[in-house]
């Protein structure tokens, strides 16, 4: 009975230590969802950074700035935009996943990241391995421009009809070799078995500019960044990349309804985190994003620029950039687009 009170005796004292260490294991544990929950709560002390790859006055651009606007009025501390263009996005990119994960610094990317790894296999970031994938932000069709002065259709049809008659006798402007733009241009002259010159910028503000100026005769642009043209009437649409007319454009035929029902192309923006960014900072930027895109200003604003207000957040967007990433690929090997 002794040598059995005694393994008791010892059973007992285990567990007590056992005990005592579980408890204080779990203490700290507490103590540390305490900080992170303080951390976030906190968060911002200082302004925070979007690194958005492409010169001012693009696409990305229309849809950063007001969003920024609404972040920084909720959050009282300003939410800067650096702009830093280049290499088809990828300059901004390969900056971004190199920065500090500590809350500070976030990416707007767009479709031109899904396209990427296609077009520049020797990429110094992985879109899928360094960040983390935080909200898609908007999501606009592409939409068929051209220089009113200089290309007389118009209709999607009327424009067919001239390129079939006239191959290579028209050309049409990009934010850069392998931009969704690029992509955009190609895909079409594939379907609609066409020929037209493409022209590389660096960035979609500048292709732009020389659209309205006739230095160039189209675009297969993202709905964001023409709206304000196509109001002003600085250029002309022919046509929505969607089987559905656009929502603030209901003047704008489906590219459905020009007679190309397969021709359906989107311009999406997105945000991510530099990979290791603690996940209460990225959750807490998540809730933040779905105030901002949810308010009356913004949701108002998406409109004015095509967009539908999305709901894709973490995982499933990143599920999303995958899908698109793989279908990008297809079009590249399709078209047999080469980097410059």
């Amino acid at each position: 009975m002794t040598e059995i009170s005694t393994i008791r005796r010892g059973v007992m004292r285990a567990a007590a230590r056992a005990a005592v260490r579980a408890a204080v294991m779990g203490a700290a544990a507490l103590a540390a969802f305490g900080a992170s929950a303080q951390g976030a709560a906190g968060w911002p002390t200082k302004p925070v950074t979007i690194v958005v790859p492409f010169p001012a006055g693009g696409g990305t651009d229309a849809f950063a700035r007001p969003l920024s606007a609404a972040l920084t009025k909720q959050l009282g501390k300003q939410v800067l935009i650096d702009n830093k263009g280049g290499a088809g996005g990828t300059l901004g990119a390969s900056v971004a996943a190199k920065a500090a994960p500590d809350g500070y610094t976030f990416f707007m990317g767009a479709v031109h990241h899904a396209i990427a790894p296609s077009m520049y296999p020797k990429l110094d970031y992985n879109l899928q391995t360094d960040f983390v994938p935080v909200a898609l932000i908007s999501s606009v069709p592409q939409v068929i421009v051209v220089n009113p002065a200089k290309v007389q259709a118009n209709t999607l049809s009327e424009l067919l009809a001239y390129l079939r008659a006239n191959p290579g006798k028209m050309n049409y402007g990009s934010a850069g070799n392998g931009t969704s733009h690029h992509l955009a241009g190609e895909l079409f002259k594939l379907q609609t078995k066409t020929f037209i010159t493409h022209i590389p910028y660096r960035g979609a503000g500048p292709a732009l500019q020389d659209l309205i100026a006739g230095q160039v005769d189209m675009m297969f642009d993202g709905l964001g960044s023409s709206a304000n043209h196509i109001k002003s009437g600085r250029i002309k649409p022919l046509a929505v990349a969607s089987t559905k007319r656009a929502p603030g454009f209901p003047d704008i035929p489906s590219s459905t309804e020009g007679g190309v029902p397969t021709y359906v192309v989107s311009t999406w923006y997105g945000l991510w985190a530099p990979k290791g960014t603690p996940k209460e900072l990225v959750d807490r930027m998540t809730a933040e994003l779905h105030r901002a895109l949810n308010s009356d200003e913004l949701k108002a604003a998406w409109t004015n620029l095509g967009s539908e207000t999305p709901t894709l957040t973490g995982a499933a967007f990143g599920q999303f950039v995958d899908a698109e990433t793989k279908r990008w690929a297809e079009v590249v090997k399709a078209s047999g687009v080469k980097p410059d």
